[in-house]
């Protein structure tokens, strides 16, 4: 069956002499591996090609689509939205790299999720456009928010009485849990304000430094750990530091 879909590409392999295996979060279908043959070649075709693929890409596919198969087939496939910056902004891109490391990490099954979607994408636009402000908190952002769609969700329930985040449950308590894993003072504070942020440029009122992010960053990595099978440690979250650092 062939479909149109929309497509952010999160993984490459090579596969043989000339293939790649793309792994794509679809609009349609949600996570999907394709295998895309001839692109890893030293011609001009091939190199535009490959260029497709890069982690974060915004893709405009037509697919052969097989419930049965694990590995699909692309027919056709172009640029859905070509980035101005995201590719070459070395603080952008490696928030995107974050983002795209944290989807891989959360995302299991190949199910239809157009919501989670729409607010990804929405996220890479942005990102794209985004002032240096918003840029640096913009992890934190899409950490916090993205969380809710795989059922994630950390209620804000913060108060003056209940100012600590429980990370094991996902609330706002009034005392310290027995377990290690809580944010207090100031850092639940933070936490609460960019829950309540809905859009990526009010992220520009909320002011941090590079230590606060850093802690935070962690926290969050950990809040993930706890609920996500698997998850271990973020490979782009130190690579991450050192970049916001610079800036």
């Amino acid at each position: 069956m062939i479909d149109k879909t929309k497509g952010i590409v999160l993984r490459t392999v090579k596969y043989g002499e000339t293939s790649i295996i793309v792994a794509i979060f679809t609009e349609l279908f949600g996570l999907q591996s394709y295998l895309v043959n001839g692109v890893r070649t030293s011609s001009k075709k091939g190199s535009y090609k490959a260029n497709l693929f890069q982690p974060a890409a915004i893709l405009d596919l037509v697919v052969y689509h097989n419930e049965l198969k694990n590995l699909q087939r692309l027919k056709e496939f172009g640029w859905g939205h070509l980035y101005q910056h995201i590719f070459f902004n070395v603080l952008k891109n490696s928030v995107a790299l974050f983002m795209v490391e944290l989807l891989q990490k959360c995302l299991k099954q190949p199910e239809s999720n157009p919501d989670l979607y729409h607010f990804v994408e929405d996220a890479f636009l942005y990102l794209d456009e985004a002032d240096e402000p918003v840029v640096a908190n913009f992890p934190l952002y899409f950490a916090l928010h993205v969380a809710s769609f795989f059922g994630l969700r950390i209620q804000d329930n913060y108060s003056e009485q209940r100012s600590i985040l429980d990370m094991q449950e996902g609330i706002f308590v009034s005392t310290q849990p027995r377990h290690p894993h809580f944010l207090d003072g100031e850092y639940g504070y933070i936490t609460s304000q960019l829950l309540k942020t809905m859009q990526p440029y009010e992220l520009q009122q909320i002011k941090l430094n590079q230590e606060k992010r850093k802690i935070l960053l962690h926290a969050y990595q950990t809040f993930y750990a706890l609920h996500v099978q698997e998850f271990n440690t973020m490979k782009t979250l130190p690579v991450l530091q050192t970049i916001l650092a610079g800036n």
